[in-house]
């Protein structure tokens, strides 16, 4: 069983920043590939961003390419989306997931666990 809980959520001017911070329960942490997910009011759950077990390896979204930054240390049960130039349209529930897998995914349906989830809300 892993426990996964996010924070670093807020309110924030467009073209601010923020940092998401997700902390895992449990000894398997560093073998599992880990995953940024958001769901904005009357809209589907979208993949934000995954890194595999290492962190070498690592994918985003097109909307979120060259503005968020995933990245995590094992050593602390940790992992983390840096979100710069925010904008409106980032305004969601960000959930990170945890794959008992090393190998990254884009795919909600490959994640076993989830966190409660952090509102992130980008004001115009």
């Amino acid at each position: 069983q892993v426990q996964l809980v996010e924070s670093g959520g807020g309110l924030v001017q467009a073209g601010d920043s923020l940092r998401l911070s997700c902390a895992a329960s449990g000894r398997t942490f560093s073998s599992y590939a880990m995953g940024w997910f958001r769901q904005a009011p009357g809209k589907e759950r979208e993949f934000v961003a995954t890194i595999n077990w290492s962190g070498a390896s690592v994918s985003y979204a097109d909307s979120v390419k060259g503005r968020f930054t995933a990245s995590r240390d094992n050593a602390k049960n940790t992992v983390y989306l840096q979100m710069n130039t925010l904008k409106p349209e980032d305004t969601a529930v960000y959930y990170c997931a945890a794959r008992v897998m090393s190998l990254r995914s884009n795919w909600a349906d490959h994640y076993a666990y989830w966190g409660q989830g952090t509102q992130v809300t980008v004001s115009s």
